[in-house]
């Protein structure tokens, strides 16, 4: 049992990387013509952040430490070119043609890292849901059985 846990932990550690990255990659597909068009009409750089935005904005090294090396090599790739979309999106420059052109190109890179890391991590490209770990029941809380009202 004592082993079941640290591998319960690691699973759950890739799962939640592994929806974030999806998250991100996908409000990304979604929104990327129209938060281009609305930096361009607004000038606010909200909606440029706002797609990119991690849901899960810290890690610790702790939680890093649980995972194979080669794990927290793809973990990393990944997050550091969100971290480079998201500083260019943060201050640029550039005329919205050049910042479509650049969102375009970087959110390739950024699908690549993601479909490295979802293979890494052993998770479904279209969901990025990882591979269940058997759960030991004896380890979960017990149902409680309600009582129904005897009608009267």
């Amino acid at each position: 049992m004592a082993r079941s846990r640290p591998r319960a932990a690691a699973s759950r550690v890739r799962h939640l990387i592994a929806l974030d990255a999806a998250n991100v990659v996908r409000r990304l597909n979604l929104r990327r013509m129209e938060m281009v068009s609305l930096f361009s009409r607004l000038r606010d750089r909200t909606p440029l952040l706002m797609s990119i935005d991690s849901w899960f904005p810290t890690i610790s090294f702790g939680e890093l430490s649980i995972l194979e090396a080669n794990e927290q090599r793809a973990v990393n790739q990944f997050y550091e070119a969100l971290a480079e979309l998201r500083w260019y999106l943060k201050y640029t420059e550039d005329m919205p043609l050049q910042v479509q052109r650049r969102v375009d190109a970087q959110a390739g890179e950024l699908e690549a890292h993601q479909r490295l890391l979802l293979a890494v991590l052993g998770a479904s490209p279209a969901t990025g849901k990882v591979v269940e770990v058997p759960v030991d029941r004896r380890a979960l809380p017990r149902r409680v059985k309600r009582r129904r009202p005897r009608a009267r």
